[in-house]
């Protein structure tokens, strides 16, 4: 407060109190796709483009490669920011992966999967939903979890083999909690082609995920929703919800997604690649990230300001706050934040560091239902009776 004389009335403005926690948006979905007859000037080689129609954008993204078949797929189940990175396709496998891959050039520039690091300060929002369509080798794969690690971000690779026990070995390489691997791939019709080709099942799972993060919530995973605008799968597995034997239980309980077609197609399985169970089932990776961001990014504000009471316990509301909201609309099963007096010593304080700490558990999923059926013949004991009154 001023303190300066004046002989008259002087009004300060107090911008205190509680504010509110926006969560992050996290419908967002980062592609690295291919494309040489593309609109250049629409889709430039490795630059981040932000798309808000994909539907709208396919008439720029060519016919060539796998961009405008990734739109179409995008654009048939949810409108959502889309942002694309077209590199340069080539008929040599390894050259294609390095560009997909990506690198730093000497110049400070991002490449390839890399430029959706820079997707935040270029197109200004920060890819959440990751695939590369087609081409998701394991060199791609693995770079991939590596991107969505940095992102806070989930991404969905494939199994790019044809039976359930290649599948089974080849998920071994992988142990991120931020990937799920997708056995198979549907089929659609494709206009240029004028005939049915492979729909990439990573790029119609990142859809289906945005779609439900939209209209369900980011509680829910990609599984058992059905999947508009595909009419046939690459790889028909056995499946009955009744029987563990089947080709597709038996994928799930290796932690490996499935298409299905099941009252509709649809995806089957909801577990990561992850080695800690704590994060074995998606929606509890996913929870984890958005917590972390949307409390992460919510007090710029706060910082370099005056550290009183009033101000640690306003972030303290703020956090439980958002806990309370999410909770209410079963997002979470419970949070709550406090201040741990131990950590916040004087010495801290003084040395400007906080402490607050947080707590919270995801919301499960019913993955198995059990159902136990008994036969009481107690229901005959008085059949006479029944009888002489029907």
């Amino acid at each position: 407060m001023a303190d300066s004389y004046l002989h008259g009335v002087r009004v300060t403005e107090v911008n205190d109190g509680t504010r509110t926690v926006r969560t992050i948006a996290t419908a967002v979905i980062g592609m690295v796709c291919t494309a040489d007859d593309a609109d250049a000037e629409m889709f430039p080689l490795n630059k981040p483009v932000l798309i808000t129609n994909p539907t709208a954008a396919m008439a720029k993204a060519g016919k060539k490669g796998t961009l405008k078949r990734a739109l179409n797929s995008i654009g048939s189940i949810v409108n959502t920011p889309t942002v694309v990175v077209r590199v340069a396709d080539s008929d040599d496998e390894e050259t294609r992966t390095a560009n997909i891959i990506g690198t730093v050039t000497e110049s400070g520039e991002y490449t390839g999967l890399k430029a959706l690091l820079v997707a935040n300060s270029t197109v200004y929002v920060k890819p959440r939903l990751l695939a590369v369509p087609k081409f998701d080798n394991q060199a791609v794969a693995t770079e991939l979890g590596v991107i969505a690690k940095k992102l806070n971000a989930f991404a969905f690779i494939s199994s790019h083999v044809d039976t359930k026990e290649k599948a089974v070995e080849y998920s071994r390489n992988f142990s991120a909690r931020e990937l799920m691997m997708i056995h198979g791939d549907f089929k659609s019709f494709d206009t240029d082609k004028k005939a049915y080709d492979v729909d990439y099942a990573v790029i119609r799972a990142c859809a289906a995920q945005a779609w439900i993060d939209k209209n369900i919530g980011w509680h829910k995973n990609v599984s058992n929703v059905e999947i508009a605008g595909v009419s046939g799968v690459t790889h028909p597995l056995s499946f009955d919800i009744q029987d563990d034997s089947t080709d597709t239980n038996f994928l799930n309980s290796k932690n490996i997604t499935t298409c299905l077609n099941y009252n509709g197609f649809r995806f089957w399985g909801s577990r990561t690649l992850s080695s800690d169970t704590q994060f074995a089932f998606m929606q509890a990776t996913r929870t984890a990230q958005i917590i972390r961001d949307t409390f992460g990014e919510a007090f710029d504000w706060a910082i370099d300001k005056p550290l009183t009471p009033n101000l640690a316990k306003d972030m303290l509301e703020m956090i439980n706050s958002k806990f309370r909201f999410w909770k209410a609309n079963s997002y979470i099963v419970d949070g709550e934040a406090w201040i741990d007096a131990d950590l916040n010593t004087k010495d801290v304080i003084k040395d400007g560091k906080f402490y607050i700490k947080y707590k919270f558990m995801w919301m499960p999923s019913l993955e198995n239902l059990n159902l136990q059926q008994y036969i009481d013949d107690e229901y005959l004991v008085d059949f006479a009776q029944q009888v002489a009154t029907a």
